[in-house]
Order: C-alpha cells, then sequence, then structure tokens
C-alpha cells in the first residue's frame, strides 16, 4: 500500500515539513510523505494509530510520555514517534511484544498515582488517559498507592467554568504547551522538577488570579480530567454535537455544541472552522449560558403607551397591533413616517428581510443598522479607494505578514482568537507596529521581531497617516510597478504631490500627533520594507469626524507600498459584532440595496422590483441619526428595531432617549428586555444563536452556517417574526427554511451569486465574492484587478476634530472594549463574565489622577458638553498623561450620557473616541444614573408583574 500525506488533515503532531519527499516502510506497509514529517504522522496515513498521551495534533512535538514509543530497525532502544523524523529507506515497528510490555508499564506508572475513582470520575468516557490504558491493555496495577503520590494535591475551584484537579494531572505539558502555542498568554507553566514537577498558573496561583485568560485551551489539551469544565461534571458527558457559528465577534468561530437532548453541555472549538481552526476564547468557549438565561424574552407583550403595564398577549395578537400601529401611522404622517434597524447579531437571511419589509411593505429606504455606528467609514473608505466595501484577506493570511500594522484597535480584547494568531506570527518573526493611544497587550507579547509603540493623541489618526505616506514618498519607498500597473497614475500624482508637501512630514505634525518623528519614520521603513507588510484597524480608526477618511488614508497607503493582492498583506478591518460585515452585505443601508448596490441604479432596482414584485424607492432613506432628529421634530413616527439596543449603544444618551419617547410606536425584537424595550409599546421575543438555522458573515468575508441545536425559546425564529409582520402588513412572504431565502440572495447580489447551503455543506464555508468567476469563494481580493478597474488614491487632508480641550475640559476620553464583556453586555452580563468585569471604570494616568487628589478605586465624576455620569477610578500606565479610557458594557454606566453628537463627515459614524471630558471626585452617582435606576427598577416590577404566570412554570 502506497499513501501520501495530505496537508489538510490531521494526523497527529505537527511536523517541520519541506517540499522533498522520503519513501519509508511502516509495519511493512510502503508510504511517502514530505520530509520533515514525524513517524507517528507517517504512520497516521496509514491507519496505523500509534498509542499517545503529550502528542495533540495542534502542538509541536514533545516526547515526554514515552506511549508512543516505536521500534527501528538499526536503531537502539525505543524512540519516541512524534519527535522522531522520517528518514529514507526507515523500517519502523509500532507493535511487538517489547514494545506493548513497555507501554502497559509507563501507563501502570501514571495509574499508579492517579485516584482511585479513575474509571467513575465526570470525564468517564471522555479521557484520553482511560482510552489509552485500555489501548495498551493494562488490566491492573502492582505498585497501589502507598508510596509517595499526588493524590492529596489540593483542588483550584476559582475558576468559574472549569476546575484544576492536580492529582489527576499527569504532568504531560499539553496544557502549559496550548497556552504558549495555541493562546500566546504563557500563563501556565511547569513548576518543580522530576516527582514534584506540576502544572502552576503563573507564580503558584490560582486561575483566577494568574494571566489565565480562560480562552480555554488548556481544558480541550487535557488529557485527563485534571482540567474540567464544569457543566460537564454537572451535566455528564455529551452524546451529541452540532456544528455552527459563535454569536460574539467578528471572527467567527466555528463550534461544536456538544449536547444531551436539547440541552448545551458544553462549546467545543471545531477543528475544521477556517476562521479559528479548533482555538476559542472565554466568550465563545463559555458564556453561551445567556440562552437559558431567566431573564429571556419568551412571550410576546404589547401596551399603548411607555407609560403603562405589560401585557402578555399571543403572538397574533401582538403582530396584529404592531401592524396596526406602523399602517395607522402611515396613514396620518406619510410613507416616510415609519422605519427600522437591522441587527448584526442576527443571521443575514434575518437581516435581509428586515431591509426587504422596509422597502418592500414600508414602502421606503429608512433602513439601517448598527455598523452605522462602528464600521460604516470602512465601507465609505474602502469602496472609494479599492472598489469594496470589505477586508481584503483570511485571518490566515497573518501568517505570511513580514510587518503589522494595528491601528486603533485592541485585538486581544475585542477580537481574542486572532489575537493569537497574530501573536504566532510575531513569536515566529513579524515586526509589530501600534498605533493607539493606549498601551495594549499585543505590545507584551513574547517575540522574535520588532515592537514598536505609536502613542498619538486621539482624533489624530489622519495627521499620523499622512505623516507615514510622507515617509514612504519622500525617501522613494513606493512600489511603482505596482502604481504603474493596479492604480490610477493621475489620482496618485495628485496624491503624491499633496502627501510630499514639507506640512504632512512626521517632524510638522509631532505637535500634533504626539508621536516622535523618528518613531514615526521606523514605522514607515519598516511597514515599506518588508516583503509582505498588513494593515489591521478597528474602531479606534472609524470611530472619528474623520473615520471615512483614515480608512481613504490607510487604504493610500497600502496601494503606494503595493501590500494589496495577495497573503500577508491587506486593508483588514476587524469587524466589531459577529454579524456585522453581513448586515452591510445584506443591503441594510437606506442607500444600497443588497450586494452594495445603490436605489438609484435603475438596472439593479428593477431587478428586486421583479423578484420582490414591489417597486422601490430610487432615494435614499434615513440613516439612524437622521431618524432620531426627525423623530423629535416630530415626522418620524415609528420604528422597528432588530436585535439592536439603540439606547445603549449610540451616542449622547439624552438625545436619543428624547428621540425614542416621541414615537407613537417603537417595536422591539430582542431575546432581552434590553434599554430600548424601555420605550417600546410592542415586544417581540426574538431567538439565540442556539435557536436558529442561517448564516453569519465574518470579517474576512467568510460566510458560515448557524444550525439550531434548540428549539426557539418563544417559538419562532427571527426570521419567522418579519415574515409575519410582513403578511399582517399586506405584503406576503413565502419561505420555508433560511436556505430559501439565500437562494434568493445569491439571485439579487452579484458576489453571493455561487452561494447556497448545498455548497456551505460541501465546503464549510466561503468567503465572497462567490460566483461564476470565483466558484470556490474569494479568500484574497484583488489579486490582478480592483472591482473599480483601477486602484484611487485619495486626498487626505488632515481635519482636527471640534472636540477639543480647554481648561473646563482638559481631558480626552476615548472608549474601547474588555476581553469578558462584548459589545452593550446584554449576553455576557448574564453570565459568569461578570467575575472578570462586573462594572465600567474609567482608566487614567497617574499623574492625572495625583493632580486632582484621586486614588485608585475612588468615585468619579466625568462631565463633558453633553452630560454628566459616574465611575469608579483605575490608575494605569496604559494611559498616556492626559488620556482617559472606559468601557460601555454595563447600562448603567451610561458612557454614552457624555459621549457627543460629533460624527464622521461622510456616513455620521459617531465620534466615540474623542471626547473633551473633566474628571473630579464625587460621592454620588450622577442625575442621569439616578433616573436610570429608578425607570429600570420601575420597568422591571412592570415586567415581573406582566410574567408572574411565566414565572410559575409555563415556559413557552
Amino acid at each position: 500500500m502506497l499513501g501520501y500525506y495530505d496537508p489538510n488533515k490531521d494526523y497527529g503532531t505537527p511536523a517541520r515539513l519541506s517540499e522533498n519527499h522520503v519513501s519509508l516502510e511502516i509495519d511493512g506497509v510502503e508510504i511517502t510523505v514530505p520530509e520533515g514529517t514525524s513517524v507517528m504522522r507517517a504512520a497516521a496515513l496509514a491507519d496505523i494509530n500509534i498509542p499517545k498521551l503529550c502528542a495533540s495534533d495542534n502542538l509541536e512535538a514533545y516526547g515526554s510520555c514515552r506511549l508512543c514509543a516505536v521500534q527501528v530497525e538499526g536503531k537502539r532502544g525505543y524512540p519516541a514517534s512524534c519527535t522522531t523524523p522520517v528518514e529514507a529507506g526507515m523500517q519502523v515497528t509500532t507493535q511487538n511484544t517489547k514494545l506493548a510490555r513497555l507501554r502497559r508499564n509507563v501507563m501502570e506508572l501514571y495509574i499508579s498515582d492517579h485516584p482511585l475513582d479513575c474509571l467513575t470520575c465526570a470525564a468517564n468516557g471522555d479521557c484520553e488517559l482511560q482510552d489509552m490504558a485500555g489501548a495498551v491493555g493494562l488490566r491492573e496495577v502492582r505498585y497501589g498507592y502507598a508510596g509517595e503520590n499526588h493524590l492529596d494535591a489540593e483542588k483550584d475551584e476559582s475558576n468559574p467554568y472549569f476546575s484544576f484537579d492536580p492529582s489527576k494531572c499527569i504532568v504531560c505539558s499539553r496544557c502549559v504547551r496550548a497556552c504558549e502555542e495555541v493562546q500566546g498568554t504563557f500563563a501556565l507553566t511547569i513548576d518543580g522538577r522530576g516527582f514534584d514537577s506540576k502544572v502552576s498558573p503563573s507564580q503558584m496561583e490560582d486561575f483566577m488570579d494568574s494571566e489565565c485568560v480562560s480562552c480555554g485551551a488548556c481544558v480541550q489539551a487535557c488529557p485527563t480530567a485534571t482540567l474540567m469544565e464544569k457543566s460537564v461534571v454537572e451535566q455528564g458527558v455529551p452524546d451529541h454535537s452540532v456544528i455552527t457559528t459563535c454569536a460574539y465577534c467578528g471572527v467567527g468561530c466555528s463550534f461544536k455544541a456538544e449536547m444531551k437532548g436539547s440541552e448545551v453541555v458544553r462549546m467545543v472549538p471545531y477543528k475544521g472552522g477556517d476562521a479559528n481552526h479548533g482555538h476559542s476564547c472565554v466568550k465563545g468557549r463559555f458564556a453561551f449560558g445567556y440562552a437559558t438565561h431567566q431573564d429571556r424574552l419568551t412571550t410576546p407583550m404589547i401596551r399603548d403607551s411607555i407609560e403603562e403595564a405589560w401585557r402578555e398577549v399571543s403572538w397574533e395578537e401582538a403582530i396584529g397591533f404592531a401592524a396596526e400601529r406602523l399602517t395607522a401611522t402611515q396613514e396620518k404622517y406619510g410613507r416616510e413616517s415609519i422605519g427600522g434597524i437591522t441587527s448584526s447579531r442576527c443571521t443575514n437571511e434575518e437581516t435581509y428581510l428586515v431591509q426587504k419589509l422596509i422597502r418592500a411593505a414600508f414602502r421606503n429606504n429608512n433602513t439601517d443598522t448598527c455598523a452605522r455606528v462602528c464600521h460604516s467609514p470602512t465601507g465609505y473608505g474602502l469602496k472609494t479607494t479599492l472598489g469594496e466595501s470589505a477586508g481584503t484577506q483570511t485571518f490566515d493570511s497573518v501568517m505570511k505578514s513580514d510587518a503589522i500594522i494595528v491601528i486603533g484597535a485592541n485585538p486581544t480584547d475585542a477580537h481574542p482568537v486572532f489575537a493569537s494568531q497574530m501573536r504566532r506570527r510575531m513569536r515566529e518573526g513579524a515586526s509589530l507596529i501600534v498605533a493607539d493611544p493606549r498601551h495594549i497587550d499585543l505590545l507584551d507579547t513574547p517575540h522574535r521581531g520588532d515592537a514598536q509603540h505609536l502613542p498619538l493623541r486621539p482624533g489624530t489618526n489622519v495627521a499620523l497617516v499622512n505623516a507615514l505616506g510622507h515617509v514612504v514618498v519622500t525617501e522613494g519607498l513606493e512600489d511603482h510597478d505596482f502604481i504603474a500597473e493596479r492604480c490610477d497614475t493621475e489620482a496618485y500624482r495628485t496624491w503624491r504631490d499633496f502627501i510630499s508637501e514639507e506640512r504632512h512630514s512626521p517632524e510638522a505634525v509631532e505637535n500634533v500627533t504626539g508621536v516622535s518623528p523618528e518613531a514615526v519614520r521606523q514605522a514607515a521603513r519598516t511597514y515599506a520594507s518588508v516583503p509582505n507588510g498588513a494593515i489591521y484597524y478597528g474602531l479606534g480608526v472609524t470611530e472619528h469626524s474623520q473615520g471615512s477618511t483614515m480608512v481613504m488614508g490607510i487604504a493610500n497607503l497600502a496601494m503606494a507600498t503595493g501590500n494589496i493582492g495577495r497573503e500577508g498583506v491587506g486593508v483588514n478591518p476587524l469587524r466589531g459584532q459577529n454579524n456585522v460585515q453581513g448586515s452591510c452585505d445584506m443591503g441594510s443601508f437606506p442607500h444600497e440595496l443588497p450586494g452594495y448596490q445603490h436605489v438609484a441604479d435603475n438596472e439593479a432596482r428593477n431587478r428586486f422590483e421583479n423578484v420582490w414584485g414591489v417597486p422601490i424607492d430610487d432615494e435614499p432613506g434615513l440613516r439612524i441619526p437622521n431618524m432620531f432628529d426627525a423623530a423629535i421634530e416630530g415626522t418620524f413616527k415609528a420604528m422597528y428595531v432588530q436585535g439592536e439596543d439603540i439606547a445603549q449603544s449610540d451616542p449622547n444618551t439624552q438625545h436619543v432617549e428624547a428621540a425614542l419617547t416621541s414615537l407613537d410606536c417603537l417595536i422591539v425584537q430582542d431575546i432581552f428586555l434590553n434599554e430600548t424595550a424601555k420605550y417600546a409599546h410592542v415586544l417581540l421575543p426574538g431567538s439565540s444563536f442556539l435557536e436558529k438555522n442561517g448564516t453569519f458573515t465574518n470579517a474576512e468575508r467568510r460566510i458560515n452556517r448557524v444550525r439550531k441545536v434548540m428549539p426557539p425559546r418563544a417559538g419562532k425564529e427571527d426570521w419567522e417574526i418579519t415574515v409575519d409582520l410582513a403578511r399582517a402588513l399586506g405584503y406576503p412572504m413565502d419561505y420555508q427554511h433560511p436556505s430559501e431565502i439565500m437562494d434568493e440572495i445569491a439571485q439579487l447580489a452579484p458576489t453571493f451569486t455561487g452561494v447556497s447551503y448545498d455548497k456551505l455543506e460541501e465546503l464549510g464555508s466561503l468567503q465572497w465574492p462567490c460566483n461564476d468567476e470565483h466558484p470556490q469563494g474569494t479568500p484574497t481580493m484583488h489579486e490582478f484587478d480592483f472591482p473599480i478597474g483601477l486602484g484611487r488614491f485619495a486626498i487626505t487632508e488632515y481635519v482636527a476634530t471640534e472636540e477639543r480641550t480647554n481648561r473646563r475640559f482638559p481631558l480626552l476620553l476615548t472608549t474601547g472594549r474588555i476581553l469578558s464583556q462584548y459589545n452593550v453586555g446584554a449576553q455576557t452580563r448574564r453570565t459568569d463574565n461578570q467575575n472578570w468585569h462586573d462594572e465600567d471604570v474609567l482608566d487614567i494616568h497617574p499623574s492625572d489622577a495625583e493632580m486632582r487628589g484621586i486614588s485608585d478605586g475612588d468615585w468619579l465624576g466625568i462631565t463633558s458638553r453633553s452630560g454628566q455620569t459616574v465611575l469608579r477610578a483605575r490608575l494605569s500606565e496604559r494611559m498616556q498623561p492626559g488620556v482617559v479610557y472606559t468601557t460601555f458594557h454595563h447600562p448603567g454606566s451610561g458612557a454614552n450620557v457624555i459621549t457627543t453628537n460629533s460624527s464622521d463627515w461622510a456616513t455620521n459614524c459617531p465620534e466615540y473616541k474623542v471626547t473633551a471630558v473633566q474628571v473630579e471626585k464625587v460621592s454620588q452617582p450622577s442625575a442621569w444614573q439616578k433616573r436610570y435606576d429608578d425607570f429600570d427598577r420601575a420597568q422591571r416590577e412592570y415586567l415581573d408583574s406582566a410574567r408572574e404566570p411565566v414565572a410559575h412554570g409555563v415556559t413557552q
């Protein structure tokens, strides 16, 4: 039998491979594999399974357990097959009497230092140690437990999601290596030597006090019950699984939802997931309990005014009530008086239906999405310069990057699984350049390449990117061949003249950015001089008054250096929510139909009209800020909000609240009573990602399947609710399954014409564009040309933000996220992730704190031109003097009470990242927080009163 190594299949521990191949014989089977392959991996090709404990298919070979020993003709001893590379002509024996005796003896030593409950512990049936004991034929242990052992080692239960029982540890180091190689945190180590060796979190701390980030890599790597999910201990080993996609950040990790019946026992990262390759973070791995939390809305509710209590009603009555209110509003105030907001947490299919409902049943284009307040400048800036509103690469592409620029993003907190991949590449030698007002964790990663921090002042991004471009041009670092072949040369010459002006030099803008000229020049040279330079950016780029300008500046820099169109380079927006890319793709913006087709495009509009059977308005509708303004003015009177908490997430909370209270009808479709629902007249209980079928599209344009693993707690998936509302409004929607909705999307959106559920089942995932030209999808964008033909350089004039410091407001506030919480916290606050971050705090530099007499933990009044709130102080050297920072995961913190209405000039994306504030010690909450607490208490009393029958055991 002759076999060949398949690089897409797991065969045991990884090997350093080359293109040269060698042939060898294993147990009489001839096999040819790449040079550098381990004997263990080669044996797997011939379906020869060698027992192992310390080896794992996602870790470097280690060779400590000795269970995988083999015999090699002509060599002394019994080498470990996981660390022994193949050689031409090698003859390997994996099983004989001597090897069997050796393996039983090794296993006997392991078991002799293992608890007596080995065969009855919680991991029974899910334990590699038990499996391998059976595989080597161990039936009894001669040595007993009388000698020295570790059976009385103290159990660590500090982590809310998993326990650590060192009495069951075999010191195989898999957890330590997973923490280092997969996660990149280095939180675990082997302490002591010989018999005294033991796994230690950090410096002999418990897990909760250590540097552990609870990603679960160690739990997944553990071959025994040493590291064990508490959910498995409580519920037992799962009996079946369903592959689905995480509903947190834009990485789009694939998971196996491991089940007992219709109950999720644990979420295990799926090794076949193209975005995460079997890795995860604390949110996706463990924080899924919100789906069955007692706060879940399970019954529709209505009320005539927000002063009244909620009334539980049937689905038919709730949908009828909503349709009547919408129809009456349009009859009274006109066709443009109503609109809706799609969700970036719902599936592509559900989002598509909401914008279709608005355009076909509401008969206007008043549709928008949360991307308005996060990545709308990405769409504008990239479409202007590169011709497509999305990132250019796969996440895997970073493994070929030689220099990585991270601008306005904190991947370890907001996109942790991708951050682990980035860290791995840094350990291999890639240089890192971080442009951020704060010192982020990525800068502390052990690495072989250079790491440089450009601590710019908030609001000065464009000045910085222009300075980087100035260095590239004036020092002759452009890629002239790329520019000549791929770019509009006239636009390039205009930009080159502009960027060459001395006013854009690092020296000229130092007083603006606060970054030393030497640092800027070094960063530009590093990025432009390496073979592959990649740029990754986040909300610290887009959420500015010049967000669109900055995105165009990033694209200019990539084109000027030729870092577009191949692996290891590109312009890569790190999308915040699980389906924010998809919500944009599906036509959620008021000016674009699905597939980014403008509503004024007659040909595109006609295609939709023919399929939908109704005329479509050719004028763009209202954006979210326009809806708020029009509501206060009295011309916009009703809104349908799908899975978006605008009252907490949008800026200038007082303005949002004034708009919502001005509506005659607010329909909220969500899984929880969120802040927006407090102003609602109709509550439609939504479904979590575990309760639905569909697709999500992640930040790398990857379309992944979402599969239902349990029945919807309220009886309907979100898409079914929208269909019911459309029918009640007199517009029929006839779908039996989300796959039919995707078929319609493929019919109408040019970049999706090759997408179908059948193809997704076949290939696992697809990256759009997927069409006749790219039937297998498009991992790397712009390889040969741009959708607009030639790349267009754009003029990026720096315009200082209007939000400036003065004597009254001397500090700049910027905002962001933290690892354990997600967005407005609706999901993660209802899990044990609260153990890490149970309140939003204000980070302030010690020098700024000292000037104000502030100590760590003090209550601080934070005042801006928009309002005031109160947060607890946290002194942090990560901040630069003059800049303070907070998160927005807890509604009571009122972070958006103090953010302003200032927004991006092109897209109205709010300028969350720059707010001038004053900070002072206080002794009580702000006036807004007192009102919030009273309002929140009253609304919950209403809800509890309305749901009293449900509380007595009636579950829908």
